[in-house]
């Protein structure tokens, strides 16, 4: 019998009775014959309700306590999910992300998953149990409860539809696909039918929110070819993967090529970001990796770099991006490092935002980069820094310009006449 794995956002599961109509479609689709394991968000805004609740107790909570605080909302989600289908006659069990064999580094907060055992899942599905699982998490090598990181839940689907060797992940949320871009900053924004593993995991990583970065980093890694969907529709979403497998899902004469003549095939906005320079550090060997390597031991990221040389040749400025939740963190490392160096100072600026270009056709049609930045120079958009790869072009540019930057790239690059 055929596994399918589905997954429900937090705003899929946000009301009780937005999980009716979850299990009503559960049910349904079990009723035609298939397994069916579904991975579960914490409903609403649970887990932000639960941060809130933290901090009115403690500014600085033990990493392991946060964990099993955090990790409660999807056992509500999970629990209710599954006496929702009980009621509509439909066998299903609730498990945790533990209890279901999801196995963690020995991380808190941010663990990557090392193995899902399938025991206790097959135990279940071969009883003809719907079996609901709690998304987000898992257990560590001593038994505790650990988290993934937030939209993980994403990553704990895919791992798990891999582990079972479903033909598909359905991931169902508030949109119906993958969109060209944000159609609340561009209304005439189109919905792709298929996408690449590479452009939907440069366009999560840029800012789009639709899927969890290390889910598509997931999915590339075991071939899982993801649908994302509308939880309110019955209509196809957008098929992500590679070309041959994606010819099996989408429909159409067109489904599945991925080699499109439009270079740039989606723009992200990343409005959660902040710079920091460092300024008149010694230009040697060494800085960058003191510095770099400073920011890495306290787990936080860096995304572009830029490094400028002052006329004497002896010192240099230094400007990075980080997240926006890191900030404060960052600014205290970086610091730390400035004063260890001996550089002239520290300066930030957390009124930015990065948009990008992503599409497989740039590293085939030159004339990308220059057509961005000649877009946003006609329209008085200044660019602060550039970061490029074969199949992505990134601007940070005030935090006010964004949405208009978004929107004057899309119709530059005619992306509201795509075809599918």
């Amino acid at each position: 019998m055929e596994v399918i794995v589905h997954k429900y956002g937090g705003t899929s599961v946000g009301t009780p009775e937005k999980i009716k109509k979850v299990a009503e479609r559960i049910a349904r689709v079990k009723r035609e014959g298939y397994e069916i394991v579904v991975v579960v968000s914490a409903m609403g805004h649970t887990t932000d309700e639960l941060i809130d609740l933290m901090h009115k107790v403690t500014d600085s909570p033990d990493p392991r306590e946060y964990d099993m605080l955090v990790s409660t909302g999807e056992q509500v989600s999970a629990a209710l999910l599954a006496m929702a289908l009980q009621s509509l006659g439909c066998p299903a069990i609730s498990l945790t992300g533990g209890q279901a064999g999801v196995v963690t580094e020995d991380i808190y907060k941010k663990a990557r998953i090392k193995e899902v055992k399938l025991d206790r899942l097959k135990k279940e599905l071969k009883e003809d149990k719907v079996v609901v699982i709690t998304g987000f998490q898992g257990i560590d090598s001593e038994g505790n409860i650990i988290t993934i990181g937030r939209g993980g839940s994403d990553t704990s689907a895919v791992a798990i539809a891999a582990a079972l060797k479903a033909q598909v992940c359905d991931i169902y949320t508030d949109v119906d696909g993958v969109y060209t871009a944000d159609p609340r900053i561009v209304p005439e924004a189109r919905k792709l039918k298929t996408i690449s593993y590479e452009e939907m995991l440069e366009l999560a990583s840029l800012g789009a929110q639709v899927l969890h970065p290390r889910s598509v980093e997931c999915a590339s890694i075991y071939k899982m070819v993801i649908h994302l969907r509308s939880s309110q529709k019955e209509d196809e979403g957008t098929y992500i993967g590679e070309a041959p497998r994606l010819t099996t899902f989408a429909r159409g004469k067109e489904a599945g090529k991925m080699e499109k003549k439009e270079a740039v095939r989606g723009i992200a906005l990343d409005e959660n970001i902040a710079k920091i320079g460092i300024l008149k550090v010694p230009d040697k060997p060494g800085v960058a990796a003191e510095l770099f390597g400073a920011l890495a031991k306290e787990k936080i990221n860096v995304d572009m770099i830029v490094q400028s040389i002052h006329s004497s040749g002896t010192q240099a400025d230094m400007a990075f991006t980080v997240d926006g939740a890191d900030l404060k963190k960052a600014l205290e490392v970086t610091e730390k490092a400035a004063k260890k160096l001996g550089a002239g100072g520290v300066v930030s600026d957390p009124k930015v935002c990065k948009v990008s270009l992503v599409g497989v056709g740039m590293v085939s049609q030159p004339g990308t980069a220059a057509k961005m930045f000649e877009t946003l120079a006609e329209n008085k958009i200044n660019i602060q820094m550039i970061s490029t790869s074969e199949i992505k072009v990134s601007c940070v540019v005030a935090a006010e310009a964004g949405k208009r930057a978004v929107q004057l790239l899309h119709k530059a690059f005619g992306l509201d006449k795509i075809s599918q």
